[in-house]
C-alpha cells in the first residue's frame, strides 16, 4: 500500500507536468496555514472523460466528498453502496477503495491537510473528532434536502476560494467545520447485505483493531498488538475462536492476516522513508533485525535492502 501525498494527489488529477501545479500548491501551503482546495465533480468528469476507481492507498490528506450518483466504497470488511446521495469523510487512518459505478456523477469534494485545521486555529484536535476516528462509519446517507444544504455550503467554498478576500482561508475553515459538524449528525449507510452476525462483528472489530495501529508515522511508534492471542484478548474471546471466525469469513488465519498487514507496512516504510532497517524492524515489533529480514524474505522472496534498492 503506497502513501499518497497532497502533491501526488494533484499530479494524479492534473497530470504531473501541469503548469498550474506549483501555483496551486504554493497558493496557501507557504502561508503556514496548511492546504485546502475544493473541486466540482461534474467538471472534473468532463475534463478527464470519467475517472477510474481510486485504489487502496494511504492518503496523507483528508478528503470530504459530497456524492450524487451510484458509487461503491470498500473499507475494512465492509462494502457500502451509495445509490443516490451521500457524503464521505476520508482520513489518513483508513485506507479505502472508491469506485464510481457509472459516469453520471455530480457533487463536490474538498481536500485539506491536518495543518489547515490545526488545534491553534479551531480549538480542537481534528483526529479526536468521532467522524475522523478509525472507528468512524465513514460514509453517510443524505436525503435530497440534506444534499442541497451541503451543496450550498460547497458553493460558498468555491466562491470564497476564488475571491481576493484577505481572510478567505479563515472563512473557508469555518465552512469546513460547519460541514464536519453537519456530518457528525448523519446516519451511516448500512453495509451491503447488512448481515449482523457474531462472526461478522468479530471480523469487523478485528480489522478495526489491526488498522488502528497503522500507519507507522515515526521511529518511536511501535505496534502494540502483534500476536493472534493479543488481538483475541483485546476482543475478549479465545484465540481459537478468533482463528475459526477469521478462517470462515476471510479464508485466512489470524496470523496470516496480521503478517500480511505488517508486510504491507514494511514495504511502504522501505519505499517511503529513509529509516534504516533496524528502525523499521523496531517499529513493526521485531526484537532482532535478523527476525525482520527473515520475515520479509519469506513474504517477498528478497531482502529488505534489495526491495528498497
Amino acid at each position: 500500500m503506497s502513501s499518497i501525498t497532497i502533491k501526488q494527489f494533484y499530479e494524479e488529477i492534473l497530470g504531473g507536468n501541469n503548469p498550474d501545479l506549483d501555483s496551486i500548491l504554493s497558493a496557501n501551503v507557504n502561508k503556514d496555514i496548511g492546504h485546502f482546495n475544493v473541486f466540482d465533480v461534474a467538471e472534473m468528469y468532463k475534463a478527464t472523460k470519467g475517472k477510474p476507481e481510486m485504489p487502496y492507498n494511504r492518503r496523507t490528506y483528508y478528503k470530504i466528498s459530497l456524492i450524487a450518483g451510484k458509487n461503491k466504497v470498500e473499507f475494512a470488511d465492509r462494502t457500502i453502496e451509495v445509490q443516490e446521495f451521500g457524503i464521505l469523510f476520508a482520513t489518513p487512518k483508513i485506507p479505502y477503495n472508491y469506485t464510481p459505478q457509472d459516469n453520471n456523477q455530480a457533487g463536490h469534494f474538498c481536500v485539506f491537510t491536518k495543518e489547515f485545521l490545526a488545534k491553534s486555529k479551531v480549538g480542537l484536535e481534528i483526529d479526536n473528532l468521532p467522524i475522523f476516528s478509525s472507528q468512524s462509519d465513514f460514509v453517510y446517507q443524505l436525503t435530497k434536502e440534506q444534499f442541497e444544504q451541503i451543496n450550498a455550503l460547497f458553493d460558498k467554498m468555491h466562491l470564497e476560494i476564488n475571491s481576493d478576500y484577505e481572510y478567505k482561508y479563515d472563512l473557508l475553515r469555518n465552512y469546513l467545520m460547519e460541514l464536519i459538524h453537519f456530518g457528525q449528525k448523519l446516519k451511516p449507510i448500512a453495509p451491503v447485505g447488512n448481515i449482523k452476525t457474531a462472526s461478522a462483528r468479530i471480523t469487523s472489530l478485528f480489522i478495526e483493531l489491526l488498522e488502528r495501529q497503522f500507519p507507522i508515522e515515526n521511529t518511536t511508534q511501535m505496534l502494540v498488538l502483534k500476536t493472534p492471542k493479543e488481538y483475541a484478548d483485546s476482543l475478549g474471546i479465545h484465540v481459537n475462536h478468533l482463528n475459526r471466525v477469521l478462517k470462515e469469513t476471510t479464508g485466512k488465519t489470524t496470523g496470516e492476516i496480521i503478517a500480511s498487514r505488517i508486510n504491507q507496512e514494511a514495504k511502504a516504510l522501505l519505499k517511503q522513508t529513509h529509516w534504516n532497517i533496524s528502525e523499521i524492524a523496531y517499529t513493526l515489533g521485531f526484537d532482532e533485525v535478523a527476525h525482520f529480514s527473515n520475515f520479509f524474505k519469506k513474504h517477498n522472496q528478497m531482502s529488505p535492502l534489495t526491495f528498497r534498492e
